[in-house]
């Protein structure tokens, strides 16, 4: 690990997936492991809230239920569906990925990092969510909200660039998330940027890694 204390990591794995176990958000596309139905909830999900989402993630699967009838479908159809969601490139590059996994991949969102890592619109982040929640792979995942925790936790310094402070992140990210736990740890710390590690006002006396956090007030 990164210069990070084992036991510290460890207290803070296990602090975190207890938490989340009686206290993870339910929603729909964690009751999934389609590939497909994770990928459409990430790109939903990037700059827009989970509250939003949840007003159209059900009705596009219903539109468009496999990823052979999103590839199928027209580009003026999907920006249909996808209208008033905002930051409207998600929509072509989710339907350039199901054109071109349609394509190249059998239909099938390849489950190899390299792989993914070349559809349209998949960064790093996309990647890590649909490999651990779909494939149950060990991926690392690294949004503004795991970022934000992380920072906090492990009492990260801005030291340097935006470019080098997430390289650091990413670092630290992949050297936490515990083998075999990555779904459930990935949804987790997620989960508590959300809810109590916010960023303008976080809840530290209900942070249940409170006692490991560097941050803590």
């Amino acid at each position: 690990m990164p210069g990070l204390d084992a036991k510290h990591v460890r207290q803070f794995q296990q602090r975190l997936l207890r938490w989340y176990r009686r206290h993870g958000r339910d929603l729909p596309w964690r009751r999934t492991r389609d590939p497909y139905q994770i990928l459409v909830s990430e790109v939903m999900l990037q700059q827009t809230q989970v509250e939003r989402v949840l007003s159209y993630y059900g009705s596009f699967l219903k539109r468009y239920p496999s990823i052979e009838t999103l590839a199928a479908s027209t580009e003026p159809e999907v920006r249909e569906a996808w209208d008033g969601l905002g930051y409207y490139a998600r929509a072509r590059n989710l339907h350039r990925t199901a054109q071109e996994v349609t394509d190249k991949h059998g239909g099938r969102i390849p489950a190899e990092p390299d792989l993914i890592r070349r559809l349209p619109g998949i960064g790093r982040y996309t990647a890590g969510a649909v490999l651990s929640f779909a494939y149950h792979q060990d991926a690392a995942i690294l949004d503004t909200n795991a970022a934000r925790v992380l920072t906090r936790v492990f009492g990260v310094r801005g030291r340097g660039s935006k470019s080098q402070l997430q390289r650091r992140l990413w670092v630290i990210a992949e050297a936490v998330t515990p083998a075999g736990k990555a779904d459930s740890f990935n949804q987790a710390i997620m989960d508590l940027g959300a809810t109590i590690c916010r960023a303008r006002v976080p809840e530290c006396r209900r942070c249940p890694v409170r006692l490991q956090c560097r941050s803590a007030s």
